[in-house]
């Protein structure tokens, strides 16, 4: 064979290779149903992982291939089965922000054995791995003669022998060579895999270059219950905000979180004009105040969530916020749902972006007030690995409040982080639509034993202009997810229902 060969290339996965990589998968792994990706789930690996996703190609043609996510292992133990680490074959478990490589498939066909090819496509992976700086490599390893053995032999004795080369495993063997260490024998890793006896072996390579990073583990939020009161001009009202920005961040504060349409006392000059054309009006003031709120969020170094403010975009109205963090980068998100009054009222539209966004502490998500009352985006947020849900809010009876208080801390329980809730307090005669303000901001947490029974973690008092200081614990976020009373997260029946964006 190799006297033919001309040219043999590692390159990255395309879906052009799709048709040629489901044939050699349907080939390679002929004793297993369902033995082949789909092309959307291939196409969906390649979206959110494009350097995990190699192909190894002589003369042209398609001879192995090695599919990868980034994990953040902590969320799982090492009891977890291959549906549970591909999210149930969503690879929504892909985590930018992850730790380790976890190894989804690897194989080269038949006719290409022998060269030597699988140790490239693992030296690839060890370079990545280095490359991106994670702890190291894991995955799942079939015992494909296993089968052989299962009446004499139990899973932990078939391994031992195959260490001792007392019996040939052409995987297990490939693995350990190529300085992969078993951990732990997993029982009904990957259904169907009848010559493992749906066993697998976990396999791990360190990387030795690795190094811890410092992202903060305990986050100190900062949440500013905001007194509604009428301003001369956009000036006195940021002079206000920037009050606020300072008392948090003399504190030390990670975070400081505005409250939904905190910036409506500057419609009281256009009170003279219908309601739908004085908040249009608003609007105008909102790429000013997300330029000033950018540059507080540097010079007193904390990430600002801006709450929430009117805009205009293709003559559409939308409520949205920014996310303004302390390295200078700003971030925007969109409420999607309006209540029946913003519609008829002032003509709002509701938003189609929904996205949690990396921060230097965690990863965070924002729903503005009656988003948060949709437990879906919650749990859109949630699989993509959010630790910290902010709601900004403006509620003017204690039953609206009391809508948005209890939702939101539902949330915290079902999806296993931390909420914090803001709002505005007083009220504003002279702006029509807006009158008084009912507000009681809080931080909410699961409720375990490692956090208050009652998940509140803290309160401000109702009604009263203040600030709320709050550190929340990420690390606890972990522990809770394996060693829980109960896992909201991993115990779903996702075998019978599953939230996805459209």
């Amino acid at each position: 064979m190799t006297e033919n060969i001309e040219n043999i290339e590692l390159q990255y996965l395309t879906i052009d290779d799709y048709q040629e990589l489901k044939d050699a998968m349907i080939e390679v792994y002929s004793n297993m149903t369902n033995s082949y990706w789909q092309e959307p789930q291939i196409k969906s690996l390649i979206d959110k992982f494009h350097e995990g996703q190699v192909v190894i190609k002589v003369n042209g043609n398609l001879a192995g291939c090695a599919l990868s996510i980034m994990v953040d292992y902590g969320k799982f133990d090492d009891t977890h089965t291959y549906e549970d680490i591909t999210g149930n074959y969503t690879f929504s478990t892909h985590d930018e922000n992850g730790d380790v490589l976890y190894g989804i498939d690897v194989f080269i066909k038949k006719e290409f054995r022998g060269l030597r090819l699988g140790r490239r496509l693992y030296d690839y992976r060890k370079e990545l791995t280095e490359k991106l700086n994670l702890r190291g490599i894991i995955f799942g390893g079939r015992m494909p003669n296993y089968h052989k053995y299962t009446k004499r032999l139990s899973p932990k004795e078939y391994l031992e022998k195959v260490k001792r080369k007392e019996i040939y495993d052409p995987v297990l063997n490939f693995q350990i060579s190529n300085d992969f260490h078993p951990s732990k024998i997993l029982k009904g890793y990957l259904e169907g895999d009848t010559n493992s006896g749906d066993f697998a072996v976990l396999l791990e390579w360190d990387n030795i270059y690795y190094q811890k990073q410092s992202k903060k583990a305990v986050v100190r939020l900062g949440l500013i219950q905001w007194q509604m009161r009428l301003y001369k001009n956009l000036k006195e009202l940021m002079e206000q905000a920037e009050f606020f920005i300072d008392s948090v961040s003399a504190y030390r504060s990670d975070f400081a979180l505005f409250p939904e349409f905190f910036n409506a006392p500057l419609m009281a000059e256009f009170n003279h004009l219908p309601e739908s054309e004085a908040i249009r009006e608003l609007a105008k003031f909102t790429p000013e105040v997300v330029d000033r709120f950018s540059k507080l969020a540097i010079s007193y170094n904390i990430n600002i969530i801006t709450g929430s403010m009117p805009e205009v975009k293709k003559d559409l109205l939308y409520n949205v916020g920014y996310l303004c963090k302390r390295d200078g980068s700003i971030e925007r998100y969109e409420k999607l749902h309006v209540t029946p009054n913003e519609a008829k009222v002032w003509g709002l539209q509701g938003g189609s972006k929904l996205k949690t966004f990396d921060t230097d502490c965690g990863k965070i998500g924002v729903l503005i007030c009656y988003d948060s009352e949709f437990p879906e985006l919650g749990r859109l947020l949630a699989e993509e690995g959010m630790d910290i849900l902010f709601v900004p809010f403006l509620t003017d009876t204690q039953n609206g409040y009391s809508r948005v208080r209890h939702c939101a801390q539902a949330r915290a329980i079902e999806n296993e982080c931390y909420v914090a809730i803001a709002g505005s307090v007083g009220n504003l005669p002279k702006v029509n639509n807006m009158d008084i303000q009912y507000a009681q901001s809080m931080v909410f947490t699961p409720c375990d034993f490692s956090f208050p029974a009652n998940g509140i973690k803290a309160e401000a008092t109702t009604n009263t202009e203040m600030i709320l200081i709050a550190d929340v614990d990420l690390d606890l976020l972990k522990d809770l997810n394996q060693f829980g009373s109960v896992r909201n997260l991993k115990d779903r029946r996702t075998d019978i229902f599953k939230i996805t964006k459209v």
